[in-house]
């Protein structure tokens, strides 16, 4: 047996291929399995066909020791999955009459009949074991092989996250010798992907054990440190080691660690420091001030419809000044004039033409006693970016003016 074994995760229905469900099954799953030490080079999404689902799981096997299916083992007509491995497998169907007793059983402890076509989940490939699900009525199983080993679970996230972590983990575990895999976040702000690669720069990225990668969300990028090694306590002393070497690069830009949010760190540091924020929102309500939840005396908002109102207040025609401009002129009036610490403005419109104007669309501007910050997008309240972009760059931008001036 090899010391990594490679990993193939199949996610079985029609319902993920049309879009009405998100696979979240696949996700959890990579993770867990990278946890323990075995690689996931492809995760294959399959509707629910007979002929495809066994393709693929035949398909699976010829370049993985492990396949983990989920979905599909129902009771009803689409549920394929136990078929599906028997014919990759090479193997006939099998009943249990236990097994379906224990269905049986299940419903009657729920108050509920069991219909005939339960009576299929009763059914395994030939050789297969048996793997008890006690939160839900869908029996997984296990088909070792000279082709490899399929583990197939339930595709209700409840009941599968519930048998990976109590019988596939331990299961692998006791099978295979297997090192650590263990990764951390180190969590950015106020840079973009391409300055963040060329920082860290090539030596560090290219290399395999730790390893370094780079995700970006809006506004925001990740960096992902992941070492392999025998023991948890070597794999996090090489994660410490990388980490370090990646701090001296781009400290200045890391807001946290793993589940540390830039919402939590950057109002925290302000309620530590007892400062005052004033925020102005036209068009889009709460989309800095609404990540706030702390002291009401620390943070004071104003929030409008949409920024004509704000126009109309200050009597400023719109064709003398842009969109920009007047997000400034309101951040720095608001700072001086309210005692505020900082002042954050929020002006979007709704979306207008591709061709209109781009400062047409929103506006963001921090005003401090020490700096100004500044953002126009092409987009506006109708656009589903409109919120997270706007309220990343402005939280990321905060943050590194409160850095800039307070330090860690």
């Amino acid at each position: 047996m090899p010391d990594n074994p490679n990993a193939e995760i199949i996610a079985i229905g029609t319902e993920l291929l049309l879009g009405e469900i998100t696979d979240t099954n696949s996700v959890y799953m990579a993770r867990q399995l990278r946890d323990i030490g075995v690689n996931v080079f492809f995760m294959t999404t399959v509707g629910d066909n007979l002929g495809r689902i066994g393709d693929a799981i035949s398909a699976a096997l010829d370049r993985a020791e492990i396949v983990i299916t989920t979905g599909g083992l129902g009771p009803t007509v689409d549920d394929m999955t136990r078929q599906a491995v028997a014919d990759a497998v090479d193997r006939p169907l099998e009943f249990h009459q236990s097994l379906y007793e224990g269905i049986a059983e299940r419903f009657r402890g729920f108050g509920s009949k069991m219909t005939e076509n339960n009576r299929q989940q009763a059914y395994l490939p030939q050789g297969a074991i048996l793997v008890e699900n006690p939160v839900g009525t869908a029996p997984a199983f296990v088909v070792e092989s000279d082709r490899g080993v399929v583990i197939s679970l339930p595709g209700v996230p409840r009941e599968m996250t519930y048998l990976m972590t109590e019988a596939v983990l331990p299961y692998l575990l006791q099978k295979y010798e297997l090192g650590i895999i263990v990764a951390r976040i180190l969590r950015t702000a106020g840079i973009g992907e391409s300055s963040l690669d060329d920082q860290i720069g090539k030596e560090i990225l290219s290399e395999t054990n730790p390893s370094v990668g780079l995700a970006a969300h809006h506004g925001c990028v990740d960096v992902r440190v992941t070492a392999k090694a025998e023991s948890k306590i070597e794999a996090a002393r090489m994660l410490d080691q990388m980490q370090a070497r990646v701090e001296a690069r781009i400290g200045e830009h890391i807001y946290g660690i793993d589940d540390a949010t830039l919402e939590d760190v950057v109002w925290r540091d302000i309620a530590k420091r007892g400062l005052r924020v004033h925020v102005i929102e036209a068009g889009l309500p709460g989309v800095i001030s609404g990540s706030w939840d702390g002291d009401a005396k620390l943070l004071s908002a104003s929030q409008y419809d949409d920024p004509q109102q704000l126009y109309n207040h200050y009597a400023v025609a719109e064709e003398e000044v842009s969109l920009r401009d007047f997000a400034i002129d309101l951040a720095q009036r608001q700072r001086q004039t309210g005692g505020a610490d900082a002042s954050i403005v929020v002006l979007s419109y709704p979306d207008l033409d591709e061709n209109a104007d781009i400062e047409q669309g929103s506006a963001i501007a921090i005003s401090t006693a020490w700096n100004l910050a500044y953002r126009v997008y092409g987009f506006g309240t109708q656009s589903h970016l409109a919120r997270e972009w706007l309220s990343r760059w402005g939280l990321a931008n905060l943050w590194r003016m409160l850095r800039e001036r307070y330090g860690d």
